[in-house]
């Protein structure tokens, strides 16, 4: 092998190796956030600071079209035949989901993110955006049959289930103490912004 062949070889492994490495890193980064869950610290102009439930102080910049929307607790009995909901749910040990939470979306948001999918609320938890096809009351709360586009499935709902709906709500609502749910985008310089906060009334938790 000639040496400048042989350099050209080297060359190439220490750019694939070079690669390799990058694309492991990627790899290994945990994926970015899009959602902060806390309480509000600070409200300084449009920036919106947050104490996330890990503790961390998030900053983000606030957008000019943001959307603010309360959450408000209703009763297990607000859920009827026909309700659109969204639910998180955990696997039962009977092989059946068992809610975390329900929120029950007002008519004018029905349709809103209908489908299942992956959810970071709990490990192993869902969320699911549905109708409610059937609701059969029992001593250990409502059982629901839930449909949606792709599927169906049977969510276990217990007394102590958090049962919450979406109401109007604006900017001036987003005060320090106020526990949020802020979605999130990283932009290129590192920080973070938001178009869109749901916040609890009344001291009340948003539980999704």
């Amino acid at each position: 092998m000639s040496v400048r062949r042989f350099q050209l070889v080297r060359l190439l492994a220490a750019v694939v190796m070079v690669a390799g490495s990058t694309i492991y890193a990627i790899a290994q980064q945990p994926p970015t956030p899009t959602r902060v869950r806390g309480t509000i610290e600070a409200v300084d102009g449009d920036v919106l600071v947050v104490k996330s439930r890990g503790g961390e102080d998030v900053k983000l910049h606030m957008t000019g079209d943001l959307r603010v929307v309360g959450i408000t607790k209703i009763s297990l009995a607000d859920i009827k035949v026909g309700s659109f909901i969204g639910t998180t749910t955990v696997p039962g040990p009977d092989g059946g989901q068992n809610a975390v939470e329900v929120h029950v979306f007002p008519e004018a948001m029905r349709g809103t993110g209908e489908g299942s999918r992956p959810y970071d609320l709990r490990p192993n938890s869902t969320m699911t955006n549905a109708t409610v096809a059937d609701s059969v009351v029992g001593n250990d709360g409502h059982t629901l049959m839930i449909k949606y586009k792709d599927g169906e499935k049977k969510v276990v709902v217990s007394p102590e289930t958090p049962v919450v709906t979406y109401v109007p709500a604006d900017k001036s609502d987003l005060k320090p103490g106020a526990k949020v749910i802020a979605f999130m985008k990283k932009l290129p310089d590192g920080s973070f912004e938001t178009n869109r906060v749901s916040v609890g009334r009344d001291g009340l938790t948003p539980p999704m």
